[in-house]
């Protein structure tokens, strides 16, 4: 599976931003899709997890302000009140218990500042 990530970007405190990720290859084989995220100087954090059944997580701190949604091939992150500590790099990544590894993107640049 290839995953691209779009809709990065620049945004003032409070603002929003939509980023999505579109599947292809073997989509069928997916399991798990959602997005991490890699704060300046920080280590990766969960932001969103959508399982093929089951209930969608979300990592404490965007809960309430984040909202993601899977349909068959792209994974959308909706992202409002955005906060100077939401900056980061967000990727996407997919996962099957058909592969052995974890499938990436490319990752994309999210900036809040004032």
């Amino acid at each position: 599976v290839q995953l691209q990530a779009s809709g990065g970007g620049s945004v003032q405190p409070g603002g929003s931003l939509r980023l999505s990720c579109a599947a292809s290859g073997r989509i069928g084989d997916i399991n798990n899709m959602g997005w991490y995220r890699r704060p300046p100087g920080k280590q990766r954090e969960l932001v969103a997890v959508v399982p093929r059944s089951g209930l969608t997580n979300y990592g404490d701190s965007v809960k309430g302000r984040f909202a993601v949604s899977r349909d068959w091939n792209t994974l959308t992150l909706q992202m409002n009140n955005l906060k100077p500590e939401d900056t980061g790099i967000y990727y996407c990544y997919a996962d099957s218990p058909h592969w052995q590894v974890i499938n990436w993107g490319q990752g994309t640049q999210v900036t809040v500042s004032s």
